[in-house]
């Protein structure tokens, strides 16, 4: 007997927005999905959050033996519906899933290494097409002999971008020669260290890249098996390189834009050949895009949806991400809405000084705003601050929207004045 195909098998952790909506959403035969979590028996922490988070069935195997992998999921091969992974450092996992649901709508296991891989995704991009990408060379270690070939290759300022690394971590920008020099050094000093923690197990590679001037907007997309890619509504990104922090984690993102639909057309044709240029199918694709004067660059691209998505998406335009992103995979068409019902802001606020946090005030504050939607406190009292650049996280998470733009951003700045996050 055939059985039903209702199992939705996410990679490492279920998705930290929309377990409600997956919930409630119908396979084709109209049955409930179930959830399944499959991951690294080793670690104990993703499986105690997939309990908490409801999950109904947790695979728990040896994701470095292929086997095992295969055994692990033999008993459910007939049942899976789609497999998926949200989280960017996961690509790596995902890839070594791949091979074992052969009869599922996925990305290539290599697509998705591209797509993780800083220095094999420029190297495909420049192939693909040399102008949607900045000149780039590629260092294995901070030696004299390194440091002459970026000097001599390259036009300051430049960027230092370690691979295989997500959320900004070490990335660095370097104005001159000596600043070069120095931030290298460290660079290499920190980054095995890191790669260790993150789970990383790659040689590292660091790529350096001219930096590009301009503003920063990023697409999401759902890219079918055949290529055909359903864009959603760009969102504009300031950096916290842009209120003063040396780093370039995304302090504020925002959507709708203030684009016109002109330069957004422009700005998806770039997206669509990076996303060809990687090869990726049957996902939710991330790309990251600098508008510059000589038209639009791509920054990165993921095999994923982008950060706060699901809740930018559905206050300001009224769909579900995340059953989009699932859609996809099935497959289904997806459904995107273009009209505008507001605006919304996510925010990352990070410590001014690297540090332990000592305390945090403002939070009921911000809560009585009139655009007050969701606040996540992501750090303890008593726990480490440091920059994204140096591998740390965001203190505090904030998503406002509002009818009124300038309401809004009234409130963002209220936000800004009534958080006080102070570490020793």
């Amino acid at each position: 007997m055939t059985k039903e195909k209702d199992i939705l098998l996410f990679v490492h952790s279920t998705p930290v927005t929309g377990v409600d909506d997956i919930r409630k959403f119908k396979t084709p035969s109209g049955k409930i999905p179930r959830i399944a979590v499959i991951g690294d028996s080793k670690l104990r922490k993703w499986q105690e959050l997939a309990q908490e988070n409801g999950a109904d069935i947790i695979i728990a195997t040896d994701l470095n033996n292929p086997l095992k992998i295969a055994k692990s999921l033999l008993s459910y091969q007939e049942e899976l519906l789609a497999v998926i992974s949200r989280n960017e450092a996961k690509m790596s996992e995902f890839a070594k899933i791949v091979p074992h649901v052969p009869y599922l709508k996925t990305p290539t296991a290599e697509s998705l290494r591209w797509a993780s891989d800083k220095i094999a995704m420029r190297e495909r991009l420049y192939l693909y097409d040399k102008k949607i990408t900045p000149k780039f060379t590629i260092v294995k270690d901070s030696s004299v002999q390194s440091i002459e070939k970026v000097e001599n290759k390259l036009n300051f300022p430049i960027i230092i971008k370690p691979s295989g690394l997500a959320a900004s971590r070490l990335v660095t920008l370097c104005y001159h020669k000596e600043e070069f020099e120095t931030s290298l050094r460290k660079v290499f000093r920190k980054i095995n260290s890191i790669y260790k923690q993150t789970k990383v197990t790659t040689k590292p590679r660091v790529l350096v890249e001219e930096f590009m001037e301009g503003s920063m907007y990023s697409i999401d997309g759902y890219v079918n098996s055949r290529g055909k890619i359903y864009f959603c509504p760009m969102v504009y990104i300031k950096t916290g390189k842009s209120i003063g922090f040396e780093d370039f984690f995304g302090y504020m993102q925002i959507c709708p834009t203030q684009l016109k639909q002109k330069s957004i057309d422009k700005a998806e044709v770039v997206a669509t050949k990076a996303v060809h240029a990687l090869g990726l199918r049957s996902c939710t694709a991330h790309i990251e895009l600098m508008r510059t004067e000589d038209g639009w660059k791509v920054i990165e691209v993921g095999a994923r949806i982008g950060g706060f998505r699901h809740h930018m998406y559905k206050y300001s335009f009224d769909f579900n991400h995340t059953l989009n992103d699932i859609k996809i995979r099935i497959p289904q068409k997806p459904i995107i809405k273009k009209k505008i019902n507001g605006y919304t802001v996510a925010m990352k606020f990070f410590a001014k000084k690297e540090g332990v946090l000592k305390s945090l005030q403002g939070i009921k504050k911000i809560k009585s705003l009139e655009s007050y939607v969701e606040i996540v406190q992501r750090k303890k009292i008593g726990s480490k601050c440091n920059f994204a650049k140096n591998g740390g996280s965001s203190v505090v998470n904030l998503i406002l929207f509002n009818k009124n733009r300038s309401a809004l951003f009234s409130d963002v700045r209220r936000a800004e004045q009534s958080l006080k996050i102070v570490v020793k």
